[in-house]
């Protein structure tokens, strides 16, 4: 039986370039919308020539996140071009665009202007600080957003410097928050009959899943603050990667397992060592306890023996993987998460999709 797929019928007008604008409509598109994606005229979006380039012209970059996608490279500075964008949003369920500060004001293109013209359009605004703020006049890129959130404060080694997350986590953040707002509107449409502006913050999307640091000085009136903790947790021990005979091992033990992970490594006394008998002990003696740890691991000839041995205890603990090893993985190919997508350019090219129940996703 074929399966379903739950945007289609939904037309979606893309004006979005780099990577958290086009994350949004890839998505869409994996889940059935048809999108239009516009691009400035002569250039497009400036990510077709972005990253790694085969050597026939073409990104890897900007062909993962815009697969699915129609295009129209149109100049909206000219009459006859913004007379062809406006008609295809006034026909539109979705609009979404994340050019600068000021760019579409300047046009007649912000969303006082298209709902005049489209009542029922749903508007997806993204922006680094938000079009209503205090610094919504501000450009951003994904590593301002996290070092303007926080997240790269928390990052990286206690004595070294703030350290950016490995991977644009602030764009595809940005991207997914994105992607439920607008389905949330259009839910609310159905009800309702009424399109309705989405202001989606980048430096919001990475503010908000600070678990602890924000909430914990608060607690303590700012006597507790949060430091980089690298690659051990700043809150639970042991919690945090290890290094076994070949690579890194994260290995994460909370009290229920305490227990168990004693037994496991062979070191049933220390389930009676006053050092290490509840977290704070734990915590307070962490240096001991992951010498402990290091000797342990360091017993074995390969990462799977400690692996098997975690697992089989019922102890959470996983391999630190690099992407490349990742691709290959029983796990991902399980899942149908690396996806091999034909483009007439790039040939074949493995991207990382997820998939969900009723959705089919795209494999071009």
């Amino acid at each position: 039986m074929e399966k379903s797929r739950i945007l289609e019928g939904i037309q979606v007008i893309d004006m979005t370039q780099y990577l958290a604008g086009p994350t949004v409509t890839r998505m869409m598109a994996e889940m059935g919308a048809d999108i239009i994606k516009i691009e400035q005229a002569p250039s497009g979006d400036p990510s077709r020539n972005y990253a790694i380039i085969n050597e026939k012209g073409r990104s890897g970059y900007f062909v993962q996140q815009n697969r699915g996608k129609k295009s129209l490279c149109i100049n909206f500075d000219e009459p006859r071009g913004k007379d062809i964008l406006l008609k295809l949003i006034g026909k539109a369920d979705v609009f979404v665009e994340n050019y600068g500060p000021g760019v579409l004001e300047r046009r007649k293109l912000d969303w006082d202007a298209l709902r005049e013209l489209n009542p029922q359009l749903i508007m997806a605004s993204i922006s680094g600080f938000g079009r209503e703020s205090a610094m919504s006049d501000k450009p951003a890129f994904d590593m301002i957003a996290q070092a303007f959130s926080g997240t790269m404060y928390m990052t990286g080694d206690p004595e070294g410097p703030p350290m950016p997350v490995g991977q644009s986590i602030a764009d595809v953040m940005t991207g997914v928050h994105a992607v439920a707002a607008i389905g949330y509107a259009l839910f609310h449409r159905e009800r309702t009959g009424k399109g309705q502006f989405l202001d989606i913050a980048m430096v919001d999307s990475l503010f908000h899943s600070q678990e602890l640091a924000v909430q914990g000085p608060s607690l303590t009136g700012m006597r507790w603050k949060p430091k980089r903790s690298g690659h051990l947790s700043r809150i639970n021990s042991p919690l945090g990667a290890f290094k076994g005979p070949q690579e890194w091992i994260v290995i994460q033990c909370m009290e229920a397992q305490w227990p168990r992970f004693v037994e496991a490594i062979g070191k049933p006394e220390l389930l009676h060592d006053e050092r290490f008998a509840d977290l704070k002990g734990r915590m307070k003696n962490r240096d001991d306890l992951n010498n402990i740890i290091h000797d342990w691991m360091q017993s074995f000839d390969n990462d799977q023996e400690i692996l098997d041995i975690l697992a089989e205890a019922r102890v959470p603990s996983g391999p630190v993987l690099a992407p490349y090893d990742a691709i290959g993985h029983p796990y991902f190919e399980s899942r149908g998460a690396v996806r091999e997508v034909t483009d007439p350019f790039l040939e074949t090219c493995i991207f990382p999709v997820i998939r969900s129940g009723s959705l089919t996703f795209l494999n071009r």
